[in-house]
């Protein structure tokens, strides 16, 4: 059973699906381990596994792009001489899918995406095999031909869309060795002088000292067009203002589907909210952004709106959500929690990606659509948050959820102040809703496009086998 399913079946027998946290971290990866002694042990003749013919390859597939030397990983993984020391600890990462920082549950939910950096259990299996066998060297000449990688300042979208057309940095900041976390807000001109439509946003801190003080950073755009504003939500935090893109640590870019964008007007500018936090060193940075434009003239139908779907309650009710007295959060000492919200969707809807937010009590969190009729599906679900990657699971363009009129997103997070997180940075406080890395939050950000009836209607009649009764009911 998939760890979201026995969480629903807990919730729905009364029981603590907390309590469970145990045996949810540990059944997959011990299943895993197993497996692969196991099957080396009893395997007749069993193939040796080498770093040179069968890990190395892996290593430069999936983690090499962040470990080598330059980067932002603290240790390189491109030679065998680099990479022997840490074997065991790569072990360990892989089978409780740590690294790479891929954290979503692919047994439920969406299971395609376009920006899948995860391990196959066949991959895992290997590496498991490589250092429980004394981590070999092999044949130096099974070696794969080394990478080659772009510049540390090139952009990840450039791969694919080739340069950006316009790039915004914010002013800079100098965050000093020990002090308070900071929110810098400075306001920054985008520079077009007639309407454009955006179909690809990046951003980044400028430099790589920068990620190590940048907790997250959110573009907003700032322009005369109501339309830009995230439509019928009641959102007083999250739907009066228009964002471009958020960023943090692990995230890369937002490419939009075919036919959508986010449009800028003349006079635009980006408010920036950075929230920077120190580590031990002053360092002076700033945040930059890329555009990808369409071309002149060419206009998408629609507008895709990034949206924070809110696990926590309060933010419907607009003073109580300014002085932050009406969000539902309350974490005792020692102990576990969960909160959950729901937010209506005004017109049929695309769900482009998930990337949950959460800080450094952040364990899980499930995103389901309650249909018209009542009926539930699973969207996604993280069991295993890591405060330290923001991953952004994009959805492929063939899987990512079209949802009716009237669907209700449902968001739930749950959250460790135990001594068994080990992010946890004092498990005998009392925490609250906050911007501060010790405080908490929990969102789901999602680019959700809204469609037309009949565009929903075509979809539903091409995809009909596909879809669930309540939705084919409705239409």
């Amino acid at each position: 059973m998939t760890d979201a399913r026995l969480l629903r079946n807990c919730r729905v027998a009364g029981l603590g699906a907390l309590a469970l946290g145990a045996f949810l971290t540990l059944s997959g990866p011990a299943a895993i381990a197993a497996e692969a002694s196991t099957n080396g042990g009893t395997a007749p003749a069993a193939k040796p596994v080498t770093f040179a013919k069968d890990v190395a390859p892996i290593l430069q597939a999936r983690c090499q792009e962040c470990h080598r030397q330059g980067s932002m990983a603290p240790m390189s993984l491109i030679t065998y001489e680099e990479t022997r020391p840490w074997a065991k600890s790569i072990r360990q990462r892989v089978i409780t899918h740590q690294m790479p920082p891929w954290h979503i549950d692919k047994t439920v939910g969406v299971h395609e995406f376009k920006n899948d950096m995860s391990l196959t259990d066949d991959q895992i299996a290997t590496i498991v095999r490589w250092v429980d066998s004394g981590a070999p060297m092999g044949d130096p000449k099974d070696m794969p031909p080394p990478r080659q990688w772009p510049a540390d300042n090139e952009w990840k979208a450039a791969k694919e869309l080739g340069q950006p057309d316009l790039v915004i940095k914010s002013d800079p900041y100098t965050m000093a060795a020990h002090h308070q976390d900071v929110w810098w807000r400075p306001v920054s001109d985008i520079p077009v002088t007639e309407p454009r439509w955006v179909r690809a946003v990046e951003v980044r801190p400028t430099t790589a000292a920068g990620r190590r003080v940048t907790h997250h950073a959110v573009a907003y755009l700032a322009q005369d067009d109501p339309d830009s504003v995230l439509p019928g939500t009641g959102d007083s935090d999250f739907g009066a203002r228009s964002f471009l893109m958020e960023w943090a640590i692990g995230k890369g870019y937002d490419l939009y589907r075919p036919d959508t964008g986010k449009l800028l007007l003349p006079g635009s500018q980006i408010s920036w909210d950075i929230h920077i936090h120190a580590v031990g060193e002053e360092i002076q940075d700033s945040v930059e952004l890329a555009l990808w434009l369409y071309p002149k003239g060419q206009e998408p139908k629609y507008r895709t709106y990034l949206t924070a779907f809110q696990a926590l309650r309060g933010f419907k009710d607009s003073t109580a959500a300014q002085n932050r007295l009406g969000k539902n959060m309350d974490i005792a000492p020692n102990s576990m929690s969960q909160t959950d919200n729901y937010t209506v969707l005004r017109k049929p809807a695309i769900l482009e990606n998930f990337q949950p937010h959460m800080h450094l009590r952040g364990k899980a969190m499930l995103v389901e659509a309650i249909l018209p009729d009542g009926s539930v599906q699973t969207i996604s679900y993280v069991g295993n948050f890591n405060f330290n990657w923001m991953t952004n699971y994009i959805y492929a363009d063939d899987a990512a959820p079209v949802l009716p009129k009237g669907t209700v997103i449902h968001v739930t997070a749950w959250y460790d102040n135990t001594t068994a997180n080990p992010f946890n940075p004092d498990p005998d406080q009392w925490v609250g809703y906050g911007d501060r890395t010790v405080d908490e939050m929990g969102h789901a950000w999602m680019n959700v496009t809204y469609i037309s009836d009949e565009d929903y209607n075509a979809w539903a009649a091409k995809h009909k086998n596909k879809l669930p009764a309540e939705a084919t009911a409705q239409r």
